[in-house]
């Protein structure tokens, strides 16, 4: 087997998945409910398998496990006894990492939900959340233990919306063995995090875990994509690499229940060469984005590098 050594992040780009959820929406899941696309770990672990084969056959290095909202509690609460959620948090990674082996390149990285989406009341975007950091820090402590040791390459630490969640997983990263991190921010605009925090503070206060090799970037998700190039700036600024994978630049329409918008992939790979050229290493999609985006991220990445075929 052939992987993409973490260490690579820093020389070429590594090119991230795209949406997990909005993949298996189109083989025709029903993810609704409280467990979006963790559901599919227990009753279609198949197609899970199959969406990162997707993003790895688009150009994806990196395939983010389905652990986004996967938590203990949110899994206990649905009927599971806590071995069953353990098993399934488990699972997630080792579906990730079969599709990786079998494609025979690429990383696995554990997908590290905030709080927020266990609530599945759209706090990860806001960070209006009912626990402190050291709330917070308990709350994601038991899952970190699990997925820390599932033998996935990276930690994907995503949609965090708040200074004080990103500071207790940055505790946990530090107090728990394993492998590296990034973390990743929901931002309401170019400048702040969803709680108001300046992006450029939340780096800066990170940076010493970069230095001592535990975290690989920081950056934005689940965002606009007209937003991502002044973040990846900050980001930079902070002396950080960044990473950088947003929505499709589609927007959710609550009351007719749509999604609004236009979602264009050659814009989208348009788009990655700027957030590159601006210090993002690692560049993918989220929530709206498919294989189209991620071979276009792919296409205009190795054009604009001359290190396409």
């Amino acid at each position: 087997m052939v992987r993409t050594a973490p260490g690579a992040i820093g020389g070429r780009p590594l090119v991230l998945d795209g949406g997990l959820a909005t993949r298996l929406e189109s083989y025709g899941c029903d993810l609704g409910g409280g467990l979006w696309s963790a559901r599919t770990l227990a009753d279609e672990p198949d197609l899970v398998r199959r969406a990162h084969r997707d993003y790895f056959e688009a150009g994806a290095d990196v395939a983010t496990a389905a652990g986004y909202q996967a938590s203990i509690p949110g899994l206990t609460a649905r009927g599971f006894t806590r071995r069953e959620a353990v098993g399934l948090l488990v699972r997630s990674v080792d579906l990730a990492r079969s599709e990786r082996d079998a494609f025979g390149s690429g990383l696995v990285a554990a997908g590290v939900g905030p709080y927020g989406a266990a609530r599945a009341d759209g706090s990860e975007y806001t960070g209006d959340y009912d626990l402190d950091e050291d709330g917070l820090h308990a709350w994601h402590r038991e899952r970190w233990r699990v997925l820390a040791g599932a033998g996935a390459d990276l930690m994907a630490c995503e949609t965090v919306p708040s200074l004080p969640e990103a500071r207790a997983l940055a505790r946990l990263l530090d107090e728990v063995p394993g492998p590296r991190a990034w973390i990743s921010f929901s931002c309401r605009d170019g400048e702040h995090l969803g709680d108001g925090t300046p992006l450029r503070r939340a780096a800066a206060e990170l940076a010493p875990l970069h230095a001592a090799g535990r975290l690989v970037a920081v950056g934005v998700n689940c965002t606009a994509p007209r937003h991502v190039l002044s973040l990846v700036r900050a980001v930079a600024e902070a002396g950080l690499p960044a990473i950088a994978y947003p929505n499709s630049g589609e927007s959710w329409d609550a009351s007719r229940g749509r999604w609004t918008g236009l979602s264009e992939p050659g814009g989208f790979g348009e788009a990655a060469v700027s957030w590159y050229e601006a210090g993002a290493v690692l560049v993918g999609g989220c929530c709206r984005t498919g294989p189209e985006h991620v071979r276009s991220v792919r296409a205009h990445l190795d054009g604009h590098l001359g290190t396409g075929p």
